[in-house]
């Protein structure tokens, strides 16, 4: 058995409005791919509104890697082409016709395939776009041979899903999609899990991967801070990784020959009447999926998780990486004496609140800033929730500056944006720490293309 990896530094957030383990579907609804979902990517359009689609059928390709195609997740038609300023493409909505035609890519046998051969199948079929590489977060280059590749089996983030119960009928679909993975690096496929927590068989019993165990609060399912333990990235590595989910996609297209983007979701918050599990497929409208079932109207929608995740409006759709819908009250409310008001029901990781003395209650949090922007404030929180051998404030501060030697040494290459996002959330300045690392990894990306 593997030594456990025990993660001491970090923040579980409990919070009200899990999953319950049932599992729904909702009837024929809107689609969309969203471009900006694709960090880096220029869309170059194969199709026009009204163009009939089958799933696996081209949309766009990246204007700079143009063997990168990606697909339509379903069949029926391109409803619209919606853009933003300057022509920007936003979304590709399609308007599904309800029958489920793919378009047919052939089975494989992957006994027989060379890398190439596999690469090109993964490209075609539109799927490549499920595997990112570490440093930067976008989509893994084809002609790179990763030191490892990395799988989380768990999310520990507020409300997350069980990876065990989303995939737990995809036993030949996963480890197909293992076998593909290892013909695509030398190095090691590293399945990582959660000590106590992950049970299923499809993880445990996995074939040709290395099993990692970790134990400890949010953020030990991060795959930046796995990554961090087991085989840290220094400028030059490359790594690459993906979600159980991605794997049996890429699974099922060696195994049938089609691209079924289908998977199970989380419909979780405080503000959903009856939290549970969705069959869909990816970039579902969420409408139908919150239908009849909220507790009010004044809500935020998250795409993920509370910490990371895309606010989008109630007509929008769930972005292409993501597994969970989060509702929680909006808030747009002044408190009066805010932090002064000795306070039960309200989370805090300061014991500002005596909240601190119910370690195991679960509370109902709003989007309420709770004050205002300000300097940076010398506390040394952040090293407590962020368990890496970094200096976060220091990293942020040459972000900022875009000083390309500070942000090197220290350790840009490793981080993202999610690997900051619980100290933006205790950050008393209010501070938005994640744009500040997307913006220093688009800077020193562009400066070393």
């Amino acid at each position: 058995m593997s030594e456990v990896i025990k993660i001491k530094r970090g923040l579980d957030i409990k919070l009200e409005g899990e999953a319950e383990k049932k599992i729904s579907e909702v009837a024929t609804v809107d689609y969309a791919v969203k471009p900006p979902d694709f960090i880096s990517v220029f869309p170059k359009l194969f199709i026009k509104e009204g163009d009939e689609v089958k799933a696996g059928s081209p949309l766009f390709f990246d204007k700079y890697r143009e063997n990168i195609i990606f697909t339509s997740p379903v069949s029926g038609k391109i409803k619209e082409i919606h853009r933003g300023d300057k022509r920007k493409i936003l979304e590709i909505r399609i308007q599904s016709d309800g029958k489920k035609e793919y378009e047919s890519f052939g089975a494989s046998d992957l006994k027989t395939l060379s890398r190439d051969q596999i690469t090109e199948k993964l490209l075609k079929g539109g799927v490549w776009s499920y595997i990112r590489q570490r440093p930067y977060s976008i989509i893994a280059n084809p002609e790179n041979n990763p030191k490892a590749i990395f799988i989380s089996a768990f999310d520990s983030a507020p409300l997350a899903p069980d990876f065990d119960f989303m995939i737990e009928n995809e036993t030949a679909a996963f480890q197909t999609g293992l076998e593909v993975l290892k013909k695509l690096t030398t190095g090691k496929i590293h399945l990582n899990v959660k000590e106590n927590v992950t049970k299923s068989k499809i993880y445990l019993e996995a074939k040709g991967v290395q099993i990692n165990r970790f134990s400890g609060p949010h953020p030990a399912g991060n795959i930046g801070i796995q990554i961090h333990h087991i085989d840290p990235i220094n400028k030059g590595d490359i790594v690459w990784y993906l979600s159980p989910d991605a794997v049996v996609i890429i699974g099922r297209l060696f195994i049938e020959g089609k691209y079924d983007a289908s998977k199970i979701i989380a419909l979780t918050g405080s503000e959903v009447s009856k939290p549970q599990y969705y069959k869909i497929h990816s970039g579902i409208s969420i409408s139908p999926v919150v239908k009849d079932n909220l507790k009010s109207t004044n809500v935020r929608f998250i795409s993920g998780n509370v910490l990371s995740g895309t606010r989008i409006d109630r007509s929008g759709y769930l972005s292409f990486y993501d597994h969970q819908l989060t509702v929680i009250p909006e808030g747009n409310y002044h408190e009066f004496f805010g932090w002064a008001m000795p306070r039960l029901n309200k989370f805090s990781n300061s014991k500002t609140f005596f909240s601190w003395l119910t370690p195991n209650k679960k509370y109902k949090l709003d989007t309420n800033l709770n004050g205002g922007h300000r300097a940076f404030v010398l506390t040394g929180e952040y090293e407590k929730v962020l368990p890496m051998d970094i200096y976060p404030m220091q990293l942020l501060k040459a972000c900022l500056i875009k000083d390309i030697d500070q942000m090197e040494n220290l350790g840009i290459y490793e981080v993202d944006e999610e690997d900051f996002a619980l100290c933006e959330f205790i950050d008393p300045s209010k501070t938005e720490m994640q744009n500040i690392i997307r913006e220093g990894l688009d800077y020193i990306r562009a400066e070393m293309a």
